[in-house]
């Protein structure tokens, strides 16, 4: 009875080990998982090309999963190769290989009909085509589509086990997370790239508009003070004669000198090694040296803007300093940005001769910029406001929200 107790109990602990085991494998499994994707996902955040990153996800499924090859396939439209990425091949191999393949075999199943494959012999497979010259042989395949948004789509393949077994249901769900995650990467890109597209797109109406007002205009008036110039002088006239070409030639130094202005805006450029403080303070500096007016300063330095509000708060900054010199008649200025809270603030202040904003409306030689400059802020979440009066100065002040704008 004993000797039947004794063998029943270590029976059991035997079946209770094994399952401690089973479950310490499986356990270690998913850290190595979470682990690989982690390895995969910081890619996202060091800002690298797209197809580096894929790049990275394709050697930790690999590695996770012990294939010895693998590769992931990005297309777009009918069928144009978006990127191509190997894993275990080397670039000769790659090359004597000729042209990625576009999914037309078996690889069109997961690329186009989104459906995974798991192969012990993909030669076995009705779709199966054979390999090109130079293609190292392949016996096992895994396969699962990247379902990537509209207009991409993808797929993930990873062939031969180093250690010549098959694939496993496990590891087809485990290629299914990386699949997941190269789509997010897709998808992040593409995105990425169309808010920049959009953002330069923005930035050519706004500029296109600004033409328009501001030089086109001008250019209108001066072609009306020559034509008044010549009709003077036809008639005999020379004194009105002289008072429109005075006029023109005033005119002209306008334009000439917004032209200008114009060309050292679009030369301050912003980027990832120049800041929207540093880009404000060599601006300032240079426009205080062309314009003889004493600029004071006061900027502080805020990391982590966006991009497309950085360059909308630089040419508001930029207009409303061109209006100071056209129309203040001041002799000092002074240029703020700092953060109150999570509001940017950024304002521009004159002790010049003022207006009524109220009472704005068109003159012979009319004011430009501020319906653009309250468009600009308004663009990335922000107000706009001037405050003026005859005599007492002009003040012109935007504030962002940080968290809306982003």
């Amino acid at each position: 009875m004993q000797l039947a107790l004794s063998g029943f109990l270590l029976a059991a602990l035997a079946f209770v080990v094994g399952v401690l085991l089973i479950q310490s494998r499986r356990v270690r499994r998913q850290a190595e998982e979470l682990m690989a994707l982690h390895q995969a996902a910081l890619a996202i955040s060091q800002g690298l090309e797209l197809e580096t990153i894929l790049e990275k996800v394709v050697s930790e499924a690999c590695r996770l999963l012990d294939a010895r090859f693998g590769a992931l396939s990005v297309v777009e439209g009918e069928g144009r190769i978006v990127a191509f990425v190997t894993a275990g091949i080397s670039p000769d191999v790659s090359a004597a290989m000729g042209p990625p393949p576009v999914g037309k075999g078996l690889l069109g199943v997961p690329l186009l009909e989104g459906e995974r494959l798991r192969l012990a012999d993909l030669s076995r497979h009705p779709r199966s085509a054979g390999f090109p010259a130079g293609h190292p042989k392949m016996r096992s395949l895994l396969a699962v589509p990247v379902l990537a948004e509209k207009p991409h789509r993808g797929n993930l393949y990873l062939c031969e086990k180093a250690s010549g077994a098959a694939f496993t249901a496990q590891d087809e769900e485990t290629l299914v997370r990386f699949a997941a995650q190269a789509a997010l990467m897709i998808d992040n890109s593409y995105l990425h790239q169309r808010l920049s597209s959009l953002a330069v797109e923005e930035e050519r109406m706004h500029l296109a508009r600004e033409i328009h007002d501001g030089v086109a205009q001008v250019l209108a008036y001066v072609n009306t003070k020559a034509q008044a110039a010549e009709q003077y002088l036809e008639a005999g006239r020379p004194e009105e004669t002289r008072t429109q070409l005075a006029q023109l030639s005033a005119a002209a130094r306008e334009v000439y000198s917004d032209v200008r202005e114009g060309i050292l805006g679009l030369r301050t450029g912003l980027g990832e090694e120049r800041s929207l403080a540093e880009a404000l303070e060599d601006y300032a500096r240079d426009w205080a040296e062309r314009t003889g007016i004493e600029l004071a300063v006061e900027i502080e330095p805020i990391v982590g803007l966006p991009g497309h509000v950085e360059l909308q708060v630089l040419r508001v900054v930029q207009e409303a300093l061109a209006n100071v010199r056209k129309h203040a008649a001041a002799r000092w200025a002074r240029l703020r940005l700092q953060l109150d809270g999570s509001v940017l603030v950024a304002a521009v202040e004159d002790q010049g001769q003022g207006f009524d904003p109220g009472a704005l409306g068109r003159s012979e030689f009319p004011r430009f910029g501020l319906a653009t400059m309250r468009e600009r802020a308004q663009s990335v979440g922000g107000s706009f406001q001037v405050d003026s009066s005859p005599g007492e100065g002009t003040l012109v002040r935007v504030e962002i929200p940080l968290r809306r704008s982003a």
